[in-house]
């Protein structure tokens, strides 16, 4: 929810703006800031004279690590871009490239009126509606895929292949320059990822990646990340579009599907990275993961194999690592804008560890002749 701002901004100069360039916006405002959005502060600004909502999302201050993160006009030009698709998203107000108005850039969108939610079990829903929340969000990801970037004149939103060697040749840059990053109090360095050399070794073999597949992709798609209709089982929104491109697919299920791939982890639970409400059987309602796998191949008409799913699964989890590594480091220069973001750097080591695990599980696949038979049968 929203509470005090943590990250102030300038008020009058951003209500100047607004009277200028967003006239369906009347000021003055209420501001205050959302406790989530762990990379691109977020702010919830109220009309006092129509009680009308709307959300902010801004670059953070300071020197940036990154220069392919906090990229506020992507996720502009994308949820632009699809308000006319059956990809439920808010819409696009305004996008100011200004640093002179409130510091860095930012954009502003309609706010949802709906529920979400931060635990992917979906606690306090029937039984019958945690099912349905879960097909729901699984089939609006493949809607989300179906569209294709050429469509919404947005095909030069990402590159059409290579997505997994691009991704590689990406975070190695950044991960790089995250590990140096110095606590500002105890001048320790984040530091690397534990078998990152391994790791970025495998991955970039070519014989073991997935097919090579090219779709839109949010790059953060999971449950949190979604606004519910107020009382009623379905998606009426997807948010944080920051890291959205044209990329492999299987990047987006696997980030989706990832509580039920960790759930049986003891060391990713004893740092709260695991949700036991995901071991199999444990919580009435929730789907299996070969469902909703089952629900996302027949939304896209194409079937995921057993050793992909493993390979975007070990693949997933690096990356995360990545992410994890990113808001340490960023906390480390507190320039992290959420509450939570200190623990990351707790979370990541292990979170890196349990990848290992399943880079060793797909070469077993392997070894057994597993991923030879799935390509026979298709």
């Amino acid at each position: 929810m929203a509470g005090p701002i943590r990250q102030p901004i300038d008020i009058p100069s951003l209500e100047r703006y607004i009277d200028k360039n967003v006239p369906e916006i009347k000021t003055p405002l209420d501001i205050k800031q959302f406790g989530y959005g762990q990379s691109n502060p977020t702010y919830l600004l109220t009309s006092r004279s129509s009680n009308a909502k709307y959300v902010l999302r801004k670059k953070p201050p300071g020197k940036l690590l990154s220069k392919t993160a906090h990229q506020v006009d992507r996720e502009y030009k994308i949820i632009h871009a699809l308000e006319n698709t059956k990809v439920p998203v808010p819409k696009a107000l305004c996008l100011c490239q200004d640093d002179s108005v409130i510091g860095t850039d930012f954009y502003i969108m309609s706010f949802l009126q709906g529920r979400i939610f931060e635990d992917p079990a979906l606690p306090d829903v029937s039984e019958g509606d945690r099912k349905k929340m879960w097909k729901s969000a699984v089939q609006t990801l493949g809607k989300f895929h179906s569209v294709r970037p050429k469509d919404v004149k947005l095909e030069g939103f990402g590159r059409p292949s290579n997505f997994y060697n691009r991704q590689l040749k990406t975070f190695a840059t950044i991960s790089e320059a995250q590990a140096k990053a110095v606590d500002v109090d105890t001048k320790i360095p984040v530091g690397k990822i534990p078998h990152y050399d391994d790791m970025v070794a495998f991955f970039g073999q070519a014989d073991t990646q997935p097919k090579d597949r090219s779709t839109f992709v949010h790059g953060d798609y999971k449950i949190d990340n979604m606004v519910f209709h107020p009382k009623e089982p379905y998606v009426i929104g997807i948010l944080d579009w920051e890291m959205a491109t044209i990329g492999h697919p299987l990047s987006d299920v696997t980030n989706l599907l990832m509580p039920f791939t960790t759930a049986s982890s003891e060391s990713l639970r004893s740092v709260g990275r695991a949700n036991t409400a995901f071991i199999p059987g444990a919580t009435p309602g929730l789907p299996t993961k070969q469902e909703c796998i089952s629900w996302y191949e027949d939304a896209v008409g194409w079937k995921v194999t057993s050793t992909e799913m493993t390979w975007a699964d070990a693949f997933g989890i690096y990356r995360g690592s990545v992410i994890m590594q990113g808001i340490a480091a960023r906390y480390a220069q507190r320039q992290a804008s959420s509450e939570k973001a200190g623990d990351y750097a707790v979370q990541m080591r292990p979170f890196a560890e349990q990848g290992w695990e399943f880079v060793k599980e797909f070469m077993r696949k392997l070894e057994a002749g597993e991923g030879r038979r799935e390509q026979a049968r298709l």
